[in-house]
């Protein structure tokens, strides 16, 4: 099927073809799609433009700092979503303020685009914080390292908000790789049975680790959704255009009760997995070099070049902001402070529970030199 054979399905969504739906090509110039009646409203506000670009640019700093303070030690662990950067900020910027958003361990540009202080975010990483921001002054839940689990909650939330009588919606992040896990196929049951106002945004970055997408389905990711009974949609993940039109038609189909929608975004994890993993050892030669030229970043530059939407002058700027970022991500991480060992038996449950409280005053007595 070619781009433009997708066609609407009885349950008013999408039908997934072999080619993703995309809006911005990878050398910048605008492109239409039959299943997008408009040119997308944000190509028409510049302000939005910048702000997506914008914030690209420096999700793409704080990962590129965090790298380098794990290779100095400075960290414990990092997870990049190095050309990931447009599936998530197009997808965020698709929430209203009082939605919320289910991440994995890879969203950092989700974060950052929700107003995470990168600062908090990556205290999680050197183990000063347990959680290192507040999930609902930002509608964004703490990383999830246990593989889909985090699915299962945002539709347990999508479940109970419906119930609330809300009209916001939720969006449940994970990749290709947590698409094999049973946690996923449980909570689009739930999702489907109970019409749940949420999205699932599956990010196919091509690796579950070192494992290729070939290893995990036959078919697209998106063919499983019509399985459960829901309407689905590739999309372009480099291209934040793409990722911002559909993720706001789909966010606004599941406020109305029409039940939940799956994207898959396709793009590529242009970094290791973690960075204790070494991609050179399972990636063939040649594919980093492939997506790097379709790099999500550059694209959008191309397209705000073109169309006078932004100047040298201001991409500068941009660059000094990226700068200034990057010197008080380093300042801070390593002037933390190593918290008081007593705060790990905090906030471990709601109420007080006497095992935790049995080992707290254990933990107390070992430190301060008493017996065990």
């Amino acid at each position: 099927m070619t781009q433009g054979s997708h066609m609407r399905d009885s349950l008013g969504g999408f039908l997934p073809g072999d080619e993703p739906i995309r809006l911005l090509a990878p050398d910048g110039t605008a492109t239409d799609h039959p299943l997008v009646p408009q040119p997308v409203d944000p190509i028409d506000d510049a302000d939005l433009l910048r702000a997506m670009y914008r914030d690209m640019v420096l999700a793409r700093r704080v990962d590129t700092e965090a790298t380098a303070l794990q290779r100095t030690g400075e960290l414990g662990l990092w997870s990049s979503c190095l050309g990931q950067e447009a599936a998530q900020i197009g997808s965020a910027h698709a929430m209203r303020a009082t939605d919320f958003a289910f991440p994995t361990y890879r969203e950092s540009a989700v974060a950052w685009a929700r107003g995470v202080d990168p600062v908090g975010l990556l205290g999680l990483y050197r183990g000063t914080t347990h959680g290192g921001w507040d999930p609902v002054e930002h509608g964004f839940g703490l990383f999830t390292i246990v593989l889909g689990s985090q699915v299962l909650h945002a539709v347990g939330y999508a479940m109970g908000i419906q119930r609330d009588g809300s009209d916001d919606a939720v969006i449940a992040y994970y990749g290709d790789g947590a698409g094999s896990e049973g946690d996923v196929h449980e909570a689009m049951v739930f999702a489907t049975v109970e019409a749940a106002p949420v999205v699932f945004f599956c990010q196919n970055n091509g690796w579950a680790i070192s494992e290729p997408i070939e290893r995990q389905t036959r078919v697209p990711f998106a063919q499983r959704a019509a399985g459960y009974g829901m309407p689905a949609v590739r999309i372009d993940g480099n291209d934040v255009l793409a990722s911002l039109a559909v993720t706001r038609w789909a966010l606004e189909r599941v406020r109305t009760g029409s039940g939940p929608v799956f994207i898959e975004a396709i793009t590529y994890r242009m970094g290791a997995h973690t960075t204790s993993d070494d991609p050179t050892r399972y990636r063939p030669a040649g594919e980093l070099e492939h997506w790097a030229g379709l790099d999500p970043i550059d694209r959008m530059e191309r397209y705000l070049r073109s169309t006078g939407a932004a100047d040298d002058a201001w991409f500068a700027e941009l660059e000094a902001q990226a700068d200034a970022l990057g010197e008080r991500i380093r300042a801070h991480v390593r002037g933390a402070q190593d918290p008081d060992p007593i705060e790990m038996f905090d906030h471990v449950y709601a109420e007080p529970h006497a095992d935790v409280q049995r080992d707290r005053t254990r933990w107390e007595s070992m430190i301060s030199g008493g017996a065990a």
